[in-house]
């Protein structure tokens, strides 16, 4: 499919002198006079006439322009659309990994906990070179992603590159329904200050974290760390049901920003009944924390609401709108990015940590493995390093000890 935009490219080219001839056009009807022109050229000389029918060269010609935009923006004829419909309405099969496009490279945002994708050993970071046995170079983020899901009990290979050892794995990966806890592990550590992990934002993220954070409160829980680490996001009103628990209402979260001729523009701002607002926050946050992650640190970071500890987060906010068109085909395309209360850009910037305490993403593999194995959730015959500390929780609750004693002197 790209191969055939990038022949209609160079044939504009040669039609039309030089690829600046393109950027200097002023309206689209000149636009559209050259783009025929090369539409009945390619129709009446391209080799395999199976393909230089007028609806194949348009639908190519679509696909290409939006794939070339970004990763997110995409044309999606009828059977994917409803594909896409079907994705959001009921369940499917899959292995529990986020992807993301991050410097032309099919790369793994985080695998998601008790999935085939983390007890196979995937890692934030990791690249996939090959889906199925087909190639990701030229493959876009959402025919990846078609490739990995499907009935559950079924087969995927896998093949990764892992960067930190330049190590590649050939993974024959079994499908399964992915349904995972997004809130774990709460509990109450030394010196009262309490630990609750988020693995995902979902609908009932917010009521669940709530629910977690009473009870925390009610053994009389002084400050909290909350672990974001490896969590690819999920809902924004999933993050912003998060972020208000710890902010006073009316505080703004996170905002959008499109084209400035665009009416509308989504702001988010803490509301609801309940709001801690009057012990410390340490936030942990590395490079598999991205999107509704982000959000929520971002928001508690510009109103100092938390510290945040780890490393850089991914750096995926983007927002993308779904146009149908009249023939049953659909357009989504990228037309906003999140902004934080400071009006910082998370797309492809990221989250800075108030205070940088790099972990190996090795290591946080074998700590969660090592939970999950206690819990039940994992083959307990695979050997994990027991000696292993977790520095970023350490540093946390560190500082929250910290932040404690200042308390005290004040008072």
């Amino acid at each position: 499919m790209k191969l055939k935009f990038v022949v209609i490219l160079s044939l504009l080219v040669a039609l039309g002198g030089n690829a600046r001839a393109a950027e200097s056009f002023t309206n689209a009807y000149d636009a559209i006079a050259l783009f025929t022109k090369v539409l009945e050229e390619v129709h009446r000389s391209y080799v395999d006439t199976d393909e230089a029918g007028y609806d194949a060269l348009i639908r190519h010609a679509l696909a290409g322009m939006l794939q070339e935009l970004d990763p997110y923006s995409q044309f999606m004829d009828e059977r994917s659309y409803e594909d896409l419909k079907d994705d959001t309405s009921g369940h499917f099969g899959g292995i529990g990994i986020v992807i993301s496009m991050k410097s032309g490279l099919l790369t793994v945002v985080s695998p998601m906990e008790d999935t085939p994708g983390f007890r196979a050993g995937i890692l934030s970071g990791d690249i996939i070179v090959e889906v199925a046995g087909e190639e990701t170079r030229e493959m876009s983020l959402s025919g990846a992603v078609k490739l990995m899901r499907g009935e559950p009990g079924t087969d995927v290979l896998i093949k990764t590159v892992r960067p930190s050892t330049h190590e590649t794995q050939e993974i024959t990966i079994t499908r399964e329904e992915i349904n995972v806890a997004s809130v774990k592990e709460a509990s109450l550590l030394e010196n009262k200050i309490g630990y609750v992990r988020i693995t995902q934002f979902n609908e009932p993220t917010g009521k669940k974290l709530k629910t977690e954070i009473q009870a925390l409160l009610d053994k009389e829980m002084e400050a909290l760390v909350l672990d974001l680490r490896g969590n690819p996001g999920g809902l924004l009103t999933a993050a912003a049901e998060v972020a208000e628990l710890f902010l006073p209402k009316g505080d703004l979260i996170v905002f959008t920003k499109g084209r400035a001729h665009e009416n509308h523009k989504l702001i988010f701002k803490s509301s609801g009944q309940t709001h801690w607002v009057d012990f410390p926050i340490a936030i942990l946050v590395n490079g598999g924390s991205a999107s509704a992650s982000e959000i929520v640190a971002g928001a508690l970071q510009d109103h100092k609401r938390a510290v945040l500890i780890g490393e850089k987060t991914f750096g995926k906010g983007s927002v993308q709108s779904i146009l149908p068109l009249e023939d049953g085909s659909a357009v989504k395309l990228t037309t906003a990015k999140y902004y934080t209360p400071s009006e910082r850009v998370i797309h492809d910037n990221g989250i800075e940590p108030d205070i940088e305490i790099k972990m190996p993403i090795e290591d946080l593999y074998q700590l969660l493995m090592q939970k999950a194995q206690t819990n039940g959730e994992a083959d307990p015959e695979v050997k994990t390093d027991t000696s292993l500390r977790d520095i970023q929780l350490e540093t946390a609750t560190g500082a929250l000890k910290g932040m404690l004693i200042q308390q005290d002197w004040a008072k």
